[in-house]
């Protein structure tokens, strides 16, 4: 929740009306909770606190509920453990979130998946606000100012202060006025049933499994043999082991792009890894066993080494031309999504993801000189979780750019 694009003159809100409940942490507290949520009615707004960059994993530490006669809930899943029954509580009720995406994944985790969802974050953004944050759409819907966040703090700290639980319940005091008006706001603006659309597949979402999640690591592409990625990949793996252990975050064991640093630097002893410059570096200890882990790694055969090219992704393979075919390709399409998204005053991005526009752009580079195949496309576009009106709406187009391109090379 970020306030720093909000009017300074509005009124603060440094409290929620009903002040800050206290932690709920016991069974017998979550039991009332639970009775609390089912005797109460209309939607939930819903909201959670991680620890990101601190602890292992994103698992929540703090989960914010409001719902009419019940009340604001603050609950402690690490004292409490499964929130299943808070789940099952309200798993007929709409969830109201701000940016769904970021604490859907720990909330499942705690036991609690919703059915229905509105999202305001995507409301704004169908709406084409200016400002889509929690703070900026309170502040220009609701005129009031939000207290000052507290975003970054380490929430897995026992006891909470109070202000940080005045931040996180002032994170669902105003949510359901708030998707009220978003909500008239669409219906207005004739967008209601395209959200509607937006919320069902924001209610599905899940993390994306990587197979070989070490080829995530910010910057790797500085790395350009097979053997520095078996380097990085080595490493890796003993971060995630000893963060996982420790229960803190990877780059608190050795940065990423220390990793990288050292993948290239064929460091002979462990000291040579402490003296890689720049931050992140790890603890003697911790090097010991990342040069291990090198050592190991330059033991082992070329075949063994990764492939420089990550095998999962999905753009084909091409020859220089057809990634040049691919780029131009790319161009025009996304020359057409925007005319689109602008006719229809939404962004780009929500038209059509920009990664769906460059894997079919070069899929289409290797598609020879035939007329493209609407149903070949829209097939295409529903097996990457497209929605149907941003097929409606974007396929036409696109498909008029393949067309084009192949009537003039042809």
């Amino acid at each position: 929740m970020s306030s720093s694009d909000v009017d300074p003159d509005l009124p603060l809100l440094s409290e929620p009306s009903s002040g800050v409940p206290e932690v709920i942490s016991t069974p017998k507290a979550l039991a009332d909770a639970v009775a609390a949520l089912e005797a109460g009615s209309g939607p939930v707004a819903v909201d959670a606190e991680r620890a990101s960059g601190i602890r292992y994993g994103s698992r929540a530490f703090l989960i914010q509920l409001k719902r009419a006669g019940a009340g604001i809930l603050l609950l402690d899943p690490e004292a409490l453990g499964s929130l299943e029954a808070v789940g099952r509580a309200i798993e007929d009720v709409e969830w109201v979130l701000h940016a769904s995406s970021q604490d859907l994944p720990c909330l499942a985790e705690a036991g609690m998946v919703p059915t229905r969802v509105f999202d305001t974050e995507i409301a704004a953004r169908l709406l084409s606000e200016p400002k889509f944050g929690l703070a900026s759409l309170i502040g220009a819907h609701l005129g009031v100012r939000l207290a000052k966040e507290h975003s970054y703090v380490d929430w897995s700290q026992r006891p909470l202060p109070h202000d940080w639980l005045a931040y996180a319940a002032l994170d669902v005091e105003l949510l359901i006025q708030l998707r009220d008006i978003l909500e008239q706001k669409l219906r207005e603006a004739d967008k209601w049933e395209i959200a509607q659309q937006e919320f069902a597949h924001a209610a599905k979402f899940t993390p994306k499994v990587y197979p070989e999640p070490w080829r995530r690591v910010h910057g790797l592409g500085a790395v350009k043999s097979r053997r520095g990625l078996g380097r990085v990949r080595a490493m890796w793996a003993v971060r995630d082991d000893l963060a996982e252990q420790r229960d803190v975050a990877p780059g608190r064991i050795i940065a990423d792009r220390t990793m990288v640093q050292a993948a290239g630097a064929q460091i002979r002893s462990s000291k040579e890894l402490l003296r890689l410059p720049g931050r992140g570096r790890p603890t003697p200890a911790d090097a010991r066993e990342l040069f291990s882990a090198v050592q190991a790694c330059n033991r082992l055969p070329e075949d063994m080494m990764p492939t420089v090219r990550d095998p999962h992704k999905s753009t084909p393979r091409m020859t220089r031309e057809q990634r040049d075919v691919a780029k131009e390709l790319l161009s025009h399409m996304k020359s057409a999504v925007n005319a689109r998204s602008e006719e229809l005053n939404v962004p780009h991005d929500l038209l059509i993801a920009p990664a769906v526009v460059r894997e079919l752009s070069a899929r289409a580079a290797l598609g020879g000189k035939h007329p493209a195949d609407i149903d070949a496309l829209e097939e295409f576009l529903r097996q990457r979780s497209v929605r149907e009106w941003q097929i409606a709406e974007a396929a036409p187009a696109l498909c008029r750019v393949i067309d084009k391109h192949r009537g003039v090379s042809g």
